[in-house]
C-alpha cells in the first residue's frame, strides 16, 4: 500500500528578482521514499531543498509539510567551528546525548575530537552522524559522499536502506544513487517530473521524455505551417473576426520556443579537452622496490611499477591507506625510504590535488584565468578568449567578475580544472577530481579523459567514474603492499576479492569427495511460466495504451483546456511505461533462464 505524503509542493514559484528559478513545481515525498534529485548545474536543486528547511519561502504556490514532521539537512560544507567537541556538534538539540555518541561510533568519528582538527571526510561523517541521531522524518542530503572513501560510502548506503523516513538526495556519485534511491525527481526548466523508479533507470526515462518532446515539437511545426499559410492569405482584412486565431498562433509560437529551449537545455554545448605533451618516449616512469613508512606505519612496501605513455591508472582504497603518498613518491615530491623512482626527464606533469590550493580567493574568475592580464588565455598552445574558455566549463559571462571566494565548491573545482587543463601535458594527475562536481561537468570530464592521449594517474572514490576512465588500478592489499589489476574499480574488486580492497582473496578449492557430475536439465518453475505468459500478453497491450496516451498528450492545448485530464493522463502514461519496462525486464530474465536450462 502506498504511503501518504509527508511533504508536498503544489505549483510553487520562486524567483530572486529576475527570471523565475521555479515555475509550477509540483511533487510529493512519502515515508520510505529515497528520491534522487537530478538537474543541470544551476537548475536550483540546493535551493529546492532550502525551501523545505525554511531558508527560502516560495513566491506563490503551496508548500505543505505534515505537522510534527522533523526535517534535517546535511549540507555540502558542514560548519563545526563553533563547537568544542564533535559530540557537542552531533548532540545539539538532543535530549539523549548517547544517541549522538552511538551514531558517531557507527560512522567512525571520535566524539571527543576537536572539530578544528578534523579532515573534510571526518567532518562529513560527523554531520551524517548528527543527522541520523535526530531520527528525522525527512533527511536532505546534498553531496553526502564528498570526501568519503568507498567503505564509508557503503556504510552510508546500508544506513539509508534501513532508514524509515523519507530521503531527498543530490549527488554526483552515480553508483551511490543507483544503489540507494527508489524514486527520481528531475528538476528541469523550472518544473519537477517524478519517476516511480530509482536513478538506475533515469537515463532511459529522460530519453523517453525528450523523445516525446521532439515528437510534440515536430507536430507543432506541421501545425504552424498550416497556420502561417492562412496568415499569409490576408489576416488584416478580417482582423476583428480573426484576432482569436491570431492569438492562438502567437501562443503556439511561444510554446514552440519554450519547448525548443527545453530540449536544447538537455543537450550540452560545453566542451572540456586536454592535450598530451610532446614527449615521444614510451616510458613515463619506473619504480623499483620502493618503500615508505611513517614510524610503525608502512604505506608502501617493495613496490615495483612501470608506467608507459597512454596508461590510465586508478589508485583506489580507503582513506589513510597511502594513495596520495604513493602519487607524491611517483612524482618525486617525496623521497622513498628505500628503492628508486626514475622519471622521463622531458616529462611535463599537471597535478590537481584535492585541496585546490592553487586558487587565490581574492582573485576574480577572470583574474584567475588570466594571471598575466589581458582577455586571452593560452589553451593547449592556442589563444582563447577568456569568456569562451570559461563557457566550456559552464561559467556564465556575468560570473567572470565574481571573486573566487564567492564560488560554490563545484564552481571552484571547475575553475581549478580549467586552469589545470589549459596546458599540454604528458602526465595528468587528478586527486579526487569529482568532489563537488555536478553530473554535467562530470560527464564532460569523462569525455575529456577518454580523448586524452597522454598518461593518467587518478585517485578517486567514485566507482562509476573509475569504471569509465581507467584501464588498470593500483589496489592496497595490506601491510603497505600494492597490486595492479586490469580494468576499472569493479574489475579490481572481483580480482582482489574484497570490496574494501584490503586483503587479497584466497582461491577456493573444491571439497574432496564432491561429485562434479552435471545436474539434470530442469524446467522453468510454475511461477516463471505463469509470469512469462502474463508479460507476453501485457507487452503489446501496454505498447498500444502508451501510443494512445502519447497521442492524447500531444495536443498542445490540452493542459490549458483541462489541466486535471492532463495530469491524469500523464500519470497513467508514466505508470504504463514503468509497467512495460518491468514486463520487458521480466521477459528477458525468464528467457535467459530458458536458454540456460536448455544449454
Amino acid at each position: 500500500m502506498a504511503q501518504l505524503p509527508i511533504v508536498s509542493m503544489t505549483d510553487v514559484r520562486l524567483s530572486f528578482g529576475g527570471k523565475p528559478l521555479f515555475e509550477g513545481v509540483t511533487f510529493t515525498l512519502a515515508k520510505g521514499e529515497r528520491a534522487a534529485l537530478v538537474g543541470r548545474n544551476g537548475a536550483g536543486k540546493s535551493t529546492l531543498m532550502q525551501l523545505l528547511t525554511d531558508r527560502h519561502a516560495p513566491d506563490s504556490g503551496e508548500l505543505w509539510i505534515n505537522p510534527g514532521t522533523e526535517i534535517v539537512a546535511v549540507e555540502q560544507e558542514p560548519d563545526l567551528s563553533t563547537f568544542a567537541t564533535v559530540l557537542d556538534f552531533a548532540a545539539m538539540g538532543l535530549e539523549q546525548v548517547w544517541t549522538a555518541e552511538a551514531e558517531l561510533g557507527h560512522f567512525g568519528v571520535d566524539p571527543s575530537a576537536d572539530p578544528n582538527t578534523l579532515s573534510g571526510g571526518q567532518k562529513r561523517r560527523a554531520a551524517l552522524a548528527r543527522a541520523f541521531a535526530h531520527e528525522p522524518d525527512v533527511l536532505l542530503l546534498d553531496e553526502p559522499t564528498n570526501h568519503l572513501d568507498v567503505p564509508m560510502i557503503e556504510t552510508l548506503e546500508a544506513r539509508l536502506k534501513s532508514f524509515n523516513g523519507a530521503v531527498l538526495l543530490v549527488s554526483h556519485d552515480r553508483t551511490f544513487m543507483e544503489n540507494v534511491t527508489t524514486n527520481t525527481l528531475w528538476l528541469r526548466d523550472g518544473i519537477v517530473r517524478k519517476s516511480p523508479k530509482g536513478y538506475a533507470h533515469f537515463d532511459d526515462w529522460a530519453a523517453e521524455i525528450e523523445a516525446a518532446e521532439e515528437k510534440q515539437l515536430a507536430k507543432m511545426k506541421t501545425q504552424m505551417k498550416a497556420e502561417n499559410r492562412w496568415l499569409a492569405r490576408g489576416v488584416t482584412g478580417r482582423r476583428a473576426r480573426n484576432m482569436g486565431r491570431l492569438r492562438k498562433l502567437q501562443q503556439m509560437r511561444a510554446e514552440q520556443s519554450a519547448l525548443r529551449t527545453s530540449i536544447n537545455a538537455g543537450k550540452s554545448t560545453a566542451g572540456i579537452s586536454a592535450q598530451a605533451g610532446d614527449s615521444q618516449s614510451r616510458k613515463v616512469l619506473e619504480a623499483r622496490n620502493v618503500c615508505k613508512a611513517y614510524g610503525d606505519l608502512t604505506l608502501v612496501r617493495d613496490l615495483s611499477l612501470k608506467v608507459l605513455r597512454g596508461d590510465r591508472i586508478g589508485l583506489i582504497g580507503p582513506n589513510g591507506v597511502g594513495k596520495s603518498t604513493l602519487v607524491k613518491l611517483l612524482l618525486g615530491e617525496l623521497e622513498p625510504d628505500s628503492g628508486s623512482v626514475k622519471r622521463n626527464p622531458s616529462l611535463t606533469v599537471t597535478y590537481l590535488d584535492q585541496n585546490r590550493d592553487t586558487l587565490n580567493p581574492k582573485d576574480t574568475l577572470w583574474e584567475a584565468l588570466t594571471p598575466s592580464g589581458g582577455d586571452s588565455i593560452m589553451v593547449q598552445g592556442q589563444a582563447r578568449h577568456v569568456a569562451g574558455y570559461a563557457k566550456d566549463f559552464l561559467f556564465k559571462p556575468e560570473q567572470l567578475r565574481q571573486p573566487v571566494h564567492a564560488l560554490s565548491g563545484g564552481e571552484r573545482n571547475r575553475l581549478t580544472l580549467a586552469l589545470s587543463l589549459a596546458n599540454a601535458t604528458d602526465l595528468l594527475v587528478l586527486d579526487e577530481p569529482t568532489n563537488d562536481l555536478d553530473m554535467q561537468t562530470l560527464e564532460l570530464l569523462e569525455d575529456m579523459l577518454l580523448n586524452f592521449t597522454g598518461t593518467l594517474l587518478l585517485v578517486s572514490h567514485d566507482r562509476a567514474f573509475l569504471d569509465a576512465t581507467v584501464t588498470s588500478c593500483l589496489v592496497p592489499v595490506g601491510d603497505g603492499r600494492w597490486v595492479q589489476t586490469a580494468g576499472g574499480w569493479s574489475d579490481a574488486q572481483s580480482q582482489v576479492g574484497q570490496t574494501r580492497a584490503e586483503t587479497p582473496s584466497k582461491p577456493r578449492t573444491k571439497p574432496a569427495g564432491k561429485s562434479t557430475a552435471p545436474k539434470k536439465a530442469a524446467k522453468l518453475s510454475f511461477k516463471d511460466q505463469h509470469r512469462l505468459k502474463e508479460v507476453e500478453d501485457a507487452m503489446p497491450r501496454l505498447s498500444e495504451e502508451i501510443s494512445a496516451l502519447e497521442t492524447e498528450l500531444s495536443d498542445p492545448n490540452l493542459f490549458t483546456r483541462d489541466p486535471d485530464a492532463f495530469h491524469r493522463l500523464n500519470a497513467r502514461l508514466e505508470a504504463a511505461r514503468a509497467d512495460l519496462e518491468q514486463a520487458e525486464e521480466d521477459w528477458m530474465e525468464i528467457e535467459a533462464k530458458k536458454e540456460a536450462l536448455a544449454g
